[in-house]
Formats: structure tokens, C-alpha cells, sequence
């Protein structure tokens, strides 16, 4: 287990780097003057442009301005706006506010997925199997802002059942419904994979043992059953907390969260590009670490898996 955890920590270090180097070369490539609107109308004078060329080294070779980039990303500086802010700040302000979102949504979407995917796998072609095959439809078809509008209109305003945007405390009821538009896609994905897993593994052999020995259902199912069907539950759900992080953007316009989305859209226009970098690289760690945890846990879901 200490070999195969040591092999995949050293695995991940030409990814994470050629992650970055494929990040920052597309943000470098980006047509256009970088000095373009950030003196208002009117053109920077000569003295601005000199200065900050030579803070961000913009006048250096691709490669020696990503290399110095990294140096200073091992060192834990992510680098400054043009405004001078620290993107640190702006990471440690806004990074949390999205990884609550984030969790509320995985929540949500594990919870309800993987109880709809299971009540409909074990019963097919029933009521509740149609009604949840076409419900999952309909939400994978919706772009994630229309059902972030309705919901808002409806529950927010409509019905007044909860706060149209999210405050600044960022409670965990203020939170359900934003949480519920975010991960709403996937849980339909959820849904739909654990209710074919459900259903393959029902006509197995050992679930058919375990039934003829008189074990009572309920310890079939979430001993037997349940567990050897959550190993591409848990691939899904283990991966989509990095896209749930990375595409709050919509979500967090929406309600009003001051998250990472915000952070990245806000950049993105001021063509903030060491803002967008490091936000990126974070959510890139967030992927890489996820990843790790989830082929550790094969292991835990399924005894016939070992790491030697």
C-alpha cells in the first residue's frame, strides 16, 4: 500500500507540471495588448509600462516567464493582480465560499442520486424507474443557468421559501438550493449509473447465494449489492468535485456567491491572467488529489482490489 501510494504521489508531478505548462501556455497565448483598458480610456504612459513589464517579466521568452512562475508557485506565491492585490488574498477569500458550494452540491447529488439509483435498479420498469429515467433526462437537458433561474424565481421569489441570493455567512440552508442547481446534472448522471450498476449486479451469482441462504434483503442490498456497484458511483462522484469547483461560475452569478467562478469571470474580463492561472492550478491539485482518494477507495468498496 506505501509503494502504490508513493508511486502515484510521484505520478502526479509530470502531470501537475505539464497541466500548468499547458495552462499558462494558453493564457500566454491569448492575443492582445495586456496593457489595453487598464488605464481607462486613455493610453498608459511609458513609465507604467516599463514598471510592470519588468515586475511580471513580460518582456522574457515563454518558457523563462513560466519557469520563474513556478519557482514562485513552490514557494507559495501565486503572484499579485495589476492592481497589486496578492491572487493569495483572492484564493484564500474566495476559494472556501466555492468548496462549501461545491460540497453542499456533492452532497446533494450523492444522496439523491444514489437513492433514486438504487430504489430504480432494484425495480425496473416500474412508476418510480420511468418517472426518475425521465426526470434525469430532463435536468441533463437544461442548461445549468435555466434551472438556476426557475429555482431562484420560484422558490426565492415566487413562493419565498428561501433567500433569492446567499448572504455573506454562507449558511448551509442558503446553500441547498444553489447546491441542488450546481450539482443537478450530475445527479442525474449519479442516478443513472448506479441504477445500471444496481441492476447488473442484481443477476449475479453471489447476490443469488446470499438470497438462497436466507439473508435478509436489506443486508443483500447494501452489503452485498450495494457495495460491489458504488466502485463507478464513486469514480463519478470522487472526479466531480474539481467540475463542480470549476463550473460554479454560472451558479455563483446566479446567488450571489463570492466563490472562485466570480474570481475567474472577474479576471477573465480584466484580463487578469495570473489570476486565472493560479485559480486553475488549484482546481488542477483539487483533480489530482480526488483522483488519488478514489483509487484508494476501490480498495475499501471492493476486497478482491489490493494495492501491493
Amino acid at each position: 500500500m506505501g509503494r502504490y501510494l508513493l508511486r502515484r504521489l510521484l505520478q502526479l508531478v509530470p502531470v501537475f507540471i505539464g497541466t500548468t505548462l499547458m495552462i499558462y501556455s494558453l493564457v500566454w497565448a491569448v492575443p492582445g495588448d495586456p496593457f489595453a483598458g487598464k488605464c481607462g480610456d486613455r493610453a498608459c504612459p511609458e513609465n507604467y509600462v516599463a514598471a510592470m513589464t519588468e515586475k511580471y517579466h513580460l518582456d522574457e521568452p515563454f518558457f523563462v516567464q513560466y519557469a520563474i512562475y513556478m519557482k514562485n508557485l513552490f514557494m507559495g506565491d501565486f503572484g499579485s493582480t495589476w492592481s497589486g492585490r496578492s491572487v493569495n488574498d483572492i484564493i484564500a477569500t474566495s476559494y472556501p465560499n466555492t468548496l462549501k458550494l461545491a460540497a453542499v452540491a456533492l452532497l446533494i447529488e450523492a444522496v439523491i442520486g444514489l437513492t433514486a439509483g438504487v430504489l430504480t435498479g432494484l425495480r425496473r420498469n416500474g412508476f418510480l424507474d420511468n418517472l426518475v429515467l425521465i426526470s434525469t433526462l430532463f435536468l441533463i437537458a437544461l442548461p445549468v443557468f435555466v434551472v438556476g433561474f426557475v429555482l431562484q424565481w420560484l422558490f426565492g421569489v415566487q413562493w419565498e421559501i428561501v433567500k433569492p441570493t446567499v448572504s455573506s455567512e454562507m449558511r448551509f440552508t442558503e446553500l441547498i438550493l444553489p447546491g441542488f442547481v450546481l450539482g443537478s446534472a450530475s445527479m442525474a448522471y449519479v442516478a443513472r449509473v448506479a441504477r445500471t450498476s444496481i441492476a447488473e449486479n442484481r443477476r449475479a451469482d453471489y447476490v443469488r447465494t446470499a438470497i438462497a441462504k436466507g439473508l435478509p434483503m436489506r443486508r443483500v442490498v447494501g452489503i452485498h449489492l450495494l457495495r460491489n456497484s458504488l466502485i463507478p458511483v464513486v469514480t463519478l462522484l470522487g472526479t466531480d468535485l474539481g467540475a463542480l469547483m470549476g463550473g460554479a461560475i454560472i451558479t455563483e452569478g446566479i446567488f450571489g456567491v463570492n466563490g472562485i467562478g466570480r474570481q475567474v469571470l472577474r479576471a477573465i474580463v480584466t484580463k487578469e491572467s495570473a489570476t486565472v492561472v493560479s485559480i486553475v492550478v488549484v482546481l488542477v491539485l483539487v483533480y489530482l488529489l480526488m483522483n488519488l482518494l478514489v483509487d484508494l477507495l476501490y480498495a475499501a468498496l471492493d476486497p478482491r482490489i489490493r494495492y501491493e
